[in-house]
C-alpha cells in the first residue's frame, strides 16, 4: 500500500514512515510537474531503507 502512495503522493510515505521534515521538503519538490519524478524516486527509496532498518530491528530483538 505504501509503495502504491509513494508513486501516487509521494510527500504522505515520508509522514507514515515518521519523518515529517523531509515530507514536508518532498512536498515542495513534488509540487511542479518535473519534481513529481524524483519525489516518486525519493519516496520509493525512504521506504525501502525503512523496510530494511524495520527488518534489521526486529532480527536484533528477538
Amino acid at each position: 500500500m505504501r509503495l502504491i502512495l509513494a508513486l501516487l503522493l509521494p510527500f504522505l510515505v515520508f509522514f507514515t514512515i515518521g519523518r515529517p521534515f523531509q515530507g514536508i521538503l518532498c512536498l515542495i519538490l513534488q509540487i511542479t510537474m518535473i519534481g513529481w519524478i524524483p519525489a516518486a524516486i525519493w519516496a520509493v527509496y525512504a521506504l525501502s531503507q525503512y523496510n530494511t532498518d524495520k527488518k534489521i530491528a526486529d532480527m536484533s530483538e528477538g
